[in-house]
């Protein structure tokens, strides 16, 4: 019951942070659910519940969507998808977690010190090769998305528009995937069920913070964020080994 309490809380606000950025609930819930469940079961699960969060909130947000980034971004993707499924069937976690957890900190140094770069054809595609590997590995494509989209200066409702029409396609593709390669278990769908509600509250509830976000806090908000789940999965790989 205390477990399904705390995994309760970790959807809610992961989806808070979902809707009103675009980028928090896989960033945030991997981690945790990792804590709590098996890796296969913590990554089908966030998968599961993106896909709903993503599929509800599309139709309100496709007028901000870049068309000729998203189409970069999913080809890139389908590069990357080959080599996720690699790790996914074969590294060790705790491995690829301090792999993972060294290079978003890193990168959030980047940003606090204002490093910035421009949009090309050839980042779109690599970004969207990474975030393709990083779904299906570990379910979490946000983070070279949010790293590129805040070193590009994106607004931020192109950035929570593109990122959520990109995760239909990657969240899908990557599901299928594990399912065919790995199989899955009803207590995922399970656990995915007993979540719905809490997902949806935390929708709402992240569509009114979005309303108050300038792009200033935004900005800072994407650095918080990058870096707390950077130190976090960096001390639960050393010490999960």
């Amino acid at each position: 019951m205390e477990n399904l309490f705390i995994y309760i809380c970790i959807i809610f606000v992961a989806s808070i942070l979902q809707t009103s950025t675009g980028f928090g609930f896989s960033i945030m819930a991997t981690p945790f659910l990792l804590m709590l469940f098996k890796p296969q079961e913590a990554i089908q699960i966030n998968i599961i519940l993106s896909l709903i969060i993503s599929s509800a909130l599309i139709m309100k947000i496709k007028k901000d969507i870049d068309k000729n980034l998203l189409k970069k971004l999913v080809l890139g993707s389908i590069a990357g998808i080959p080599f996720g499924g690699l790790i996914y069937l074969s590294i060790d976690i705790s491995t690829f977690k301090i792999i993972i957890s060294i290079i978003l900190l890193l990168l959030t140094l980047m940003l606090i010190f204002n490093v910035r770069f421009k949009t090309t054809t050839a980042r779109d595609y690599i970004v969207g090769g990474i975030s393709g590997l990083l779904t299906i590995s570990i379910g979490m494509p946000g983070p070279p998305l949010l790293i590129y989209f805040a070193g590009t200066k994106t607004v931020k409702e192109k950035t929570r528009a593109t990122t959520l029409a990109f995760y239909l396609f990657i969240y899908f593709i990557s599901l299928v995937s594990q399912m065919l390669f790995t199989g899955t278990d009803l207590s995922i769908w399970r656990s995915s069920l007993y979540a719905i509600p809490a997902v949806f509250i935390g929708l709402i509830l992240g569509q009114v913070l979005f309303k108050h976000l300038n792009q200033k806090v935004f900005g800072v908000f994407t650095y918080i964020l990058l870096g707390c789940t950077g130190i976090f999965l960096l001390i639960d790989s050393i010490f999960s080994r």
